[in-house]
């Protein structure tokens, strides 16, 4: 156990450098180093902005109703059903069969094996929708699973399309999870005024294309506010929706010198375009997002080339969010913001000095400690120690963490499983020595018996951490991720950093050891 290669030991030290070499950047600017890449200050260390969202799926679920009733229709009539008084509601769709079918519809209805039209969900072991019928009135809504499941799926792409939205605006290390069943928490680290991200997150950006007509009517036309305030009618039917734009971009008109959106769209899309800018020539398109008209352009000539620009009255602002909310796609539902938090620069600056001040405080405890006990070899615990904390802060530069106050109580907790180890390892060779003439010999035992209880003691701290980690919440994560590395490094540091420093004294001092 004391003997090391030459190839050993500089690999021992090339990885011991290298960490080492990572940690240090965060002491430097980043035009100062030659990688860009520091640990990240969590929004208790710096401050910043807090945000709890909320989607609204009373929208989505009316929308998912009236998609069902086209298949429910088509199920009803290959199955030689007799219906009518078919209605949508905010909730169920209602409607009439006539004779006595209730049995063998409830049969096709709640069937697990090719159901078309009512998913099981094997998660759940239940249905989609549930059935309720009275007087030959039958009424489908969601089942209690099938909401759950809506719910899930709407907010887990909120959170993508949410984080897309707000990478684009280059905010740095933004924390965006799920909490509960319909909320999403954001927190932005220095971020004091998120007013302009607020009003990118609160649009759905369901963007679709329709002609302006001339005569409104309750089933073919709509009448629309434009941004300008004009009333326009506008075809209900929708050209073409905003899940075939490929790219937008924001850009200045030669002509004009004014701010537009220039977008690129899928084959499927500039095949529809083309199609429909070549019949209308001379007519108006309105261009319609969240059910307002930002623009109301005359179609000049046939669009072909699956490319197009939207413009108006914009500013140059306007039409970058604009390009951004395009770009990252429409929301599946609205979203709400229902509550709002700003952590003040102080709070932050007290954070950070109160979690400094507690990791120097523990880490000199334990030097002080490490020192009187075992002397030189307390000396060389406290340099592994220190070489420990260098390679975790190392790991966690490379990874681009987020620290947070849980974070750095992972790490004050590394220091002190750090020191158990190595006072683990010495406490057996005392014993050994006790019982062996051979101090080489001693130590080698010490260390070799000592391994199988360091590792059980760090290993299941590890397993603990890991689900943690999948487990838990945002600050619970910090904390095992932070704890996680630190176990790694623990080991490595006592098992080849110390244990490679203690051959070297030992080797050329055994006549005169004393532990």
């Amino acid at each position: 156990m004391l003997n090391f290669t030459k190839i050993k030991i500089i690999s021992i030290y090339f990885i011991f450098f290298l960490l080492t070499s990572f940690a240090i950047l965060n002491f430097f600017s980043n035009e100062e180093s030659l990688f860009n890449k520091k640990v990240n200050l969590g929004l208790d260390l710096q401050g910043g902005s807090y945000l709890l969202l909320e989607i609204d799926t009373k929208p989505l679920i009316k929308e998912r109703l009236q998609d069902k009733v086209i298949q429910i229709k088509k199920y009803l009539k290959n199955n030689d059903f007799k219906f009518d008084s078919f209605e949508i509601n905010e909730n169920s769709i209602n409607f009439n069969l006539k004779d006595d079918v209730e049995n063998r519809f409830q049969k096709l209805f709640f069937s697990t094996k090719n159901n078309n039209i009512n998913q099981y969900i094997d998660q759940y072991r239940t249905h989609q929708f549930d059935l309720l019928i009275e007087n030959n009135n039958y009424t489908i809504y969601f089942s209690k699973y099938g909401l759950l499941t809506l719910n899930n799926a709407a907010v887990k792409q909120s959170i993508e399309i949410v984080r897309r939205r707000i990478d684009d605006l280059g905010t740095k290390e933004p924390t965006i999870i799920q909490r509960g069943e319909k909320r999403i928490v954001v927190e932005l680290p220095g971020l004091k005024d998120p007013s302009r991200i607020k009003n990118l997150l609160g649009k759905t950006a369901q963007l679709n294309f329709r002609l302006v007509t001339d005569e409104e009517n309750d089933f073919g036309s709509e009448k629309m506010i434009s941004e300008n305030g004009e009333e326009v009618i506008v075809n209900k039917k929708i050209i073409m929706s905003g899940e075939n734009l490929v790219d937008a971009q924001p850009r200045l008109d030669n002509q004009s010198n004014k701010p537009m959106v220039s977008f690129t769209l899928d084959r499927y899309g500039a095949q529809k375009f083309g199609k429909v800018t070549t019949n209308n020539v001379g007519k108006r398109l309105a261009i319609v997002l969240d059910n307002k008209i930002i623009s109301a352009p005359v179609i000049r000539e046939a669009i072909t080339g699956g490319s197009g620009t939207i413009s108006g009255n914009f500013t140059f602002q306007d039409v970058t969010d604009l390009a951004l909310l395009l770009r990252s796609g429409a929301l599946p539902t609205p979203i709400n913001i229902v509550e709002e938090r700003t952590v003040g620069p102080d709070l932050g600056k007290d954070s950070i000095i109160s979690g400094a001040i507690s990791l120097v405080i523990g880490f000199l405890l334990v030097v002080l400690y490490m020192f009187y006990k075992y002397r030189l070899f307390g000396l060389i615990a406290n340099v592994s120690l220190i070489s420990n904390l260098s390679m975790l802060i190392g790991v966690l530069t490379i990874l681009e963490a987020t620290l947070t106050l849980p974070g750095i109580a992972g790490i004050i907790l590394t220091v002190g499983m750090a020191v158990d180890a190595n006072v683990l390892i010495f406490e057996r060779i005392k014993e050994e020595l006790k019982t062996e003439k051979s101090v080489i010999h001693a130590f080698d035992m010490g260390y070799s018996r000592a391994k199988i209880t360091v590792l059980d003691a760090n290993l299941t701290t590890l397993l603990a951490t890991v689900i943690l980690f999948f487990f838990g919440s945002g600050p619970v994560k910090g904390f095992a991720v932070t704890l996680g590395i630190g176990i790694v490094t623990t080991l490595f540091s006592a098992y080849f950093i110390a244990r490679h420093l203690t051959s070297f004294y030992v080797l050329r001092n055994k006549e005169s050891i004393k532990l």
